[in-house]
């Protein structure tokens, strides 16, 4: 497969809000309307870009991450996504470098992925408060790690036609090329709320802003000179990927709409291949989980700007009560929170929520919770035996105010990436389980 690879290269920036995700979606776009056939990847556990990268391109995308997955899977993953692409733009996370402490490749870092598959890294440089000295930081990317190339930079929030050719000045004397600038311009910039950029599907004039970002990059890229910096992707495999986690039923009754979208692509992609289907249902139009699935599959989301309507979705409600009697029912993160007694949103009224499992959480006492979690499931549950381990994490502001802490009825036993305990966490009541950790892959 690697003489049929397409090209591909890594938008990356030495910090976060440096502008990755706008020069990477107006590039993707910019491509595909050439006519090329683009695919985005996105490095680290975000459920949001990829949903941008699927609009900006007309396909879909995928995360990988090198601290949660194989070098194995994520192979297999990328082979899956990247089939029919001529050039890939994938986004980094965080600053290029930025990851867990680790060996060296499974750090979770954006520059492992690019190190992976044989990728560039095209630099972005918010030059804002400085001007020569930007040449410092594009040097010490270039020569951190040696398992990476720099192949440019895109220099953004530029000031005007002098602050370029100051910077320009800096970033000669090291000999990185300049592949395109941006103008400070806030009108660029996608809506944000708490979780990072509004969902793409909830976001206004998704096409128009999309379109915008294309012209400035056209305007302000060189375009070629991306394309000709793009390498082959190397080491795709087409093969069985034993870290993969399993189907957890034949028919999977999955929540999909504003409150329930975080799902990782990846997942339903192996899920459909092992030969399982995906039935969609949507708890704010008040519908039930179809009785014919298997298992009922609450993703994380957004469930607390929905919180009112979910306490008042009878149909719903009734519909998973009746459901977990006979039937599996899982939920992460704000699927979890659904789950637990009661919701209380920002302005601290509280909603009743199903029930079914021994939690109340809160969003009137924010607390943020952000890193990645190695569980080991302390009973069986759709998303495995007991005594499966599984890597993920955690990213929410949720806090816990009442639980019932017997460990009897908790989920998994939790470490951090070092190896932290941090005790047993979720639930799992007869057949509903559920907890704050997205599971990525099994380790």
């Amino acid at each position: 497969m690697t003489a049929q690879a397409p090209r591909g290269l890594l938008v990356a920036a030495p910090r976060s809000g440096s502008g990755k995700t706008t020069v990477t979606l107006g590039l993707q776009r910019a491509l595909a309307r050439r006519g090329l056939a683009v695919r985005g990847i996105k490095n680290g556990p975000d459920y949001i870009d990829p949903a941008f990268h699927a609009a900006a391109t007309g396909a879909p995308s995928v995360n990988l991450d090198s601290f949660a997955m194989t070098d194995a899977t994520m192979a297999a993953v990328a082979a899956r996504a990247l089939a029919g692409a001529e050039i890939v733009i994938a986004e980094g996370s965080m600053g290029l470098f930025d990851g867990v402490r680790g060996e060296t490749g499974r750090t979770g870092a954006s520059a492992d992925l690019a190190a992976l598959l044989g990728w560039p890294v095209l630099l972005v440089l918010d030059v804002s408060g400085h001007a020569q000295s930007a040449a410092a930081t594009a040097l010490g990317c270039a020569r951190l790690d040696p398992r990476i190339a720099i192949a440019g930079v895109v220099l953004n929030q530029v000031a005007s036609a002098r602050h370029r050719r100051l910077v320009e000045d800096g970033l000669s004397r090291i000999g990185m090329p300049v592949l395109g600038a941006l103008a400070r311009d806030t009108g660029l910039a996608l809506p944000e709320r708490h979780l990072g950029l509004v969902q793409a599907h909830e976001t206004a004039d998704l096409a128009a802003r999309l379109d915008a970002l294309a012209d400035a990059i056209e305007a302000a890229v060189d375009l070629d000179a991306v394309l000709a910096a793009a390498t082959p992707t190397r080491g795709l495999a087409v093969a069985a990927d034993a870290a993969a986690i399993p189907p957890p039923g034949q028919r999977i009754a999955l929540a999909r709409d504003a409150a329930f979208s975080f799902v990782y692509p990846h997942h339903l992609a192996a899920w459909r291949t092992a030969g399982a289907e995906i039935v969609p249902f949507s708890p704010l139009a008040d519908e039930p989980p179809p009785t014919d699935c298997d298992v009922c599959w609450l993703p994380g989301g957004y469930p607390e700007l929905h919180a009112g309507r979910l306490a008042t979705a009878e149909r719903f409600r009734a519909g998973v009560r009746a459901f977990a009697e006979t039937k599996p029912v899982h939920g992460e993160c704000g699927g979890y929170m659904t789950l637990g007694r009661a919701l209380t949103g920002a302005d601290g009224i509280a909603h009743a929520m199903l029930g079914l499992l021994p939690v109340e959480t809160s969003f009137a006492r924010r607390r943020f919770n952000l890193g990645y979690r190695i569980a080991t499931l302390i009973h069986d549950a759709p998303l495995g035996a007991a005594g499966s381990r599984l890597v993920g994490h955690e990213f929410h502001y949720a806090s816990v105010v009442a639980r019932e802490e017997a460990r009897e009825a908790a989920f998994a036993d939790m470490v951090d990436a070092e190896g932290t305990d941090l005790g047993a966490a979720g639930h799992r009541v007869g057949t509903v389980s559920g907890t704050f950790f997205h599971a990525i892959a099994r380790r």
